[in-house]
């Protein structure tokens, strides 16, 4: 007979936090940022990039999946190594091989929908309290890189394409954000849509708000002929960023205050 504790694993996704939406916020950035940052200022190449940073991606997720609980460096690093592989990912399509970026963002919204339609189909379920079979978890991650990418694409499609400027595409996904927060809490918008809305939203957020600080220094970035970036050095915006990350990474390894109960194999 199997016991009840052989058949079960722990949430290997942390509680929804304010903890977390800094975390994902600063972690998007910090992907859009070390991107160029490896890319232009290390002089990888794309390429080179892509090959280094994709190596890392898949020790760090068969760490992940190796793990039956949620261990939060090893979640958040996997989490911070997807932002930046997708972004090279848009970057290679955009970049090397000259893809229209209203191309990208249609083709990653279609992968993103497919994938939400086929971990639904499979398992009848989106929620992120569900994630606690090695199966619902490759499908989570799976989604996690289309928005990434997806968010690189539409990011960069906002501020520089139409150009209406890093500040003003930032505005205008924190607003979403903010609006669908209001949804949820005033208007009974159901969670899991809620919350995959607003990750969704998250990427763009913080590709917009890395090319604002990193950029360089043009206009007052509200579409008028200019991006509008900052011209911080990319080195030192990722450096405090990843501080900060590190520094919260931290905190909740000690507190604990983004572990979850432990839930039963094929139960909601």
């Amino acid at each position: 007979m199997v016991s009840d504790d052989s058949r079960s694993m722990l949430s290997k996704v942390p509680e929804v936090t304010a903890f977390f939406w800094i975390i994902k916020v600063l972690g998007t950035t910090v992907g859009e940022t070390a991107a160029d940052y490896l890319n232009l200022s290390l002089g990888l190449g794309l390429q080179g990039a892509s090959l280094v940073m994709g190596s890392l991606l898949a020790v760090s997720l068969l760490l992940q999946l190796r793990y039956r609980r949620y261990v939060p460096w090893i979640y958040w690093l996997t989490v911070i190594l997807i932002s930046i592989v997708g972004t090279l990912i848009t970057d290679n399509l955009s970049d090397g091989l000259h893809v229209p970026l209203e191309l990208s963002t249609i083709v990653f919204s279609l992968l993103l929908g497919v994938t939400f339609y086929i971990w639904y189909t499979n398992e009848r379920t989106l929620s992120i309290h569900s994630i606690h079979t090695t199966k619902r978890e490759l499908f989570y991650w799976a989604v996690i890189l289309c928005t990434f990418a997806l968010g690189t694409a539409g990011g960069d499609l906002m501020g520089e394409r139409l150009q209406l400027g890093y500040l003003v595409s930032l505005l205008i996904f924190a607003g979403a954000i903010v609006a669908v927060s209001v949804a949820y809490r005033f208007f009974r918008l159901n969670g899991i849509l809620s919350f995959w809305i607003a990750y969704i939203l998250t990427r763009p957020l913080g590709a917009s708000f890395g090319d604002l600080l990193t950029q360089p220094r043009s206009g007052l970035g509200f579409g008028l002929g200019s991006p509008g970036g900052l011209g911080f050095g990319k080195g030192s915006v990722n450096l405090v960023f990843f501080a900060a990350i590190v520094g919260l990474v931290v905190l909740l390894t000690a507190v604990k205050i983004d572990r979850r109960r432990t839930v039963s194999l094929g139960r909601e």
